[in-house]
């Protein structure tokens, strides 16, 4: 919408169809907040202005009707964009049914989760997917500009990338068959043909969470690398992000302010970031009198406390080996550490990437796996990469809701994706 309008100049005439979002009336004059996909603009329709078959069409239209109007671009500061359409033609394409199931009022969020084929019509869910949309291109842009490209790796897998608790398993025609969790044990085997690599699809995991922070369907960004350490693939993830926090800033200004995010916080967004290793990430929260045994995973109450305090991403780094998966190189000044780090959004959010650097030695990988319990015959391929000119090689997994949830300070992750898939709901 605001792209016509940039092209229409004060005072020009333009055409527009969409969708009524809200009708109210005042004496002579009829307003109407007209959706067409773009944005939302008001159309004002006055008598004498509009024409007599207008003005009478318009009167009391249901919402969700579909419109064809003609009109004069003027601005108003008191309407929703500053702008508004002075009607002198309006057509009816199509009248929607009454009463439209999503009122004017107070709905939770079960209503909301059934009528989710509507509830994204609203004003709250356009901006925020036209904000993961921004992300998505900014991040293609970014990754290409940075010699990066995409590949696409299997969704059905037969053996699991993290924890095998957290797989759906699948009938695949004799045999069963995993949906995947990451794309990274095929990205490594990539890597040796494409180089630098990355990826944006879906990925699942079966955690039966009820978390304001987890989906069982939600979309993975990741990148893997040849010849990256650690260091090298945190210099690319806060590089990526803060290009992406930027861009948003400056091209969705008004979706952000809609959402009650200043565009001022993400440009404060600059690398490098600050890097809080675990162990000092575990005296954090022991000064404030809460105790986490030494090994144990950071779960989001204690990211929550430690993203709390910060206003930036930063990164918590060298994770112990039981916190991690079994791909993750051991620390060489330290075999109990991994040579890993997620990245954490402020202000509570916690954690948006996992990711470091991944074991390149075939005898580290196996030894390993025996003591993770796990049989390597169910990961030949993945260790045969270790036997044909293995290199050191690093990557990371972004989970787009949780960064669109931060960037947008929604407050559950569900209102992250058009249609959210969540312990209890597969429908619509």
């Amino acid at each position: 919408m605001r792209e016509i309008l940039r092209g229409c100049c004060l005072g020009g005439n333009v055409r527009v169809r969409g969708w009524v979002n809200a009708w109210r009336s005042s004496g002579g004059i009829q307003f109407i907040i007209l959706r067409d996909g773009t944005g939302f603009i008001q159309c004002t329709l006055r008598r004498g202005t509009a024409s007599e078959e207008a003005f009478k069409a318009a009167d009391e239209i249901p919402i969700e009707s579909v419109v064809d109007v003609e009109g004069e671009v003027k601005r108003d500061e008191r309407a929703p964009m500053g702008w508004e359409i002075e009607v002198k033609e309006l057509e009816v394409l199509v009248r929607a049914e009454e009463p439209y199931p999503i009122a004017r009022k107070y709905h939770g969020p079960e209503f909301l989760l059934d009528h989710r084929h509507l509830w994204i019509r609203s004003e709250k869910m356009h901006s925020v997917l036209k904000i993961r949309a921004s992300l998505l291109e900014s991040a293609r842009e970014w990754f290409k500009e940075n010699g990066y490209m995409e590949a696409h790796m299997p969704t059905l897998v037969s053996a699991a990338c993290e924890g095998g608790a957290t797989l759906f398993e699948v009938k695949y025609f004799d045999q069963k068959a995993f949906l995947t969790q990451s794309w990274q044990l095929y990205a490594e085997a990539a890597i040796a043909s494409l180089g630098k690599i990355y990826t944006i699809a879906p990925s699942f995991r079966a955690e039966r969470s009820r978390t304001r922070r987890h989906l069982t369907e939600y979309w993975h960004l990741e990148a893997e690398a040849p010849w990256y350490t650690l260091e090298d693939i945190m210099h690319d993830e806060e590089e990526l992000v803060t290009y992406i926090c930027h861009r948003i800033a400056e091209e969705r200004q008004h979706e952000l302010l809609k959402l009650g995010r200043s565009p001022e916080d993400l440009l404060r967004v600059k690398p490098p970031f600050e890097k809080l290793t675990y162990d000092d990430a575990l005296k954090e929260l022991r000064s404030e009198g809460v105790e986490v045994a030494y090994g144990e995973d950071l779960t989001y109450e204690y990211e929550k406390r430690i993203a709390s305090k910060r206003s930036t991403p930063f990164f918590v780094t060298y994770y112990p080996k039981k916190a991690k998966a079994f791909y993750h190189k051991q620390h060489p000044e330290n075999p109990d550490l991994t040579l890993s780090a997620d990245l954490l959004a402020p202000e509570g959010y916690g954690e948006i990437t996992g990711g470091g650097q991944r074991i390149d030695d075939k005898n580290e990988l196996l030894e390993r796996m025996k003591e993770e319990g796990m049989n390597p015959k169910e990961y030949a391929w993945y260790v045969d990469l270790r036997r044909y000119g293995s290199i050191p090689h690093s990557g990371f997994g972004l989970g787009v809701e949780r960064m669109v949830a931060w960037i947008c300070k929604l407050r559950h992750i569900r209102d992250a994706v058009a249609f959210p898939r969540l312990i209890n709901r597969v429908y619509p």
